[in-house]
């Protein structure tokens, strides 16, 4: 099965929230490669490749993420896999 990566933008209450440590937590029970940041808009970013069924369980996750968390939106983008990643991991 192919790999792919899909990059996402969470929007809405979801930092300090440990958003970022449940996102690789989830991201690494699924076998994904990536990861995940902070962004100064205040929102949330997860870029990560792995097989595909990995990746919708991790967009499902994404859209309501750990419990202090209030998700308003997430975007997502689809695109090929470029294999740059060797682990999941936070970026500060």
């Amino acid at each position: 099965m192919m790999h792919q990566r899909v990059s996402l933008r969470i929007r809405g209450k979801v930092q300090g929230v440990w958003y970022r440590n449940s996102a690789r937590e989830e991201a690494r029970r699924l076998a994904l490669l990536g990861f995940v940041q902070n962004c100064p808009d205040g929102s949330v970013e997860v870029v990560a490749e792995g097989k595909r069924p990995s990746l919708e369980r991790l967009v499902a996750w994404c859209h309501q993420g750990p419990p202090a968390a209030q998700v308003n939106l997430v975007d997502s983008e689809w695109l090929p896999a470029t294999g740059e990643f060797e682990a999941f991991d936070i970026r500060r």
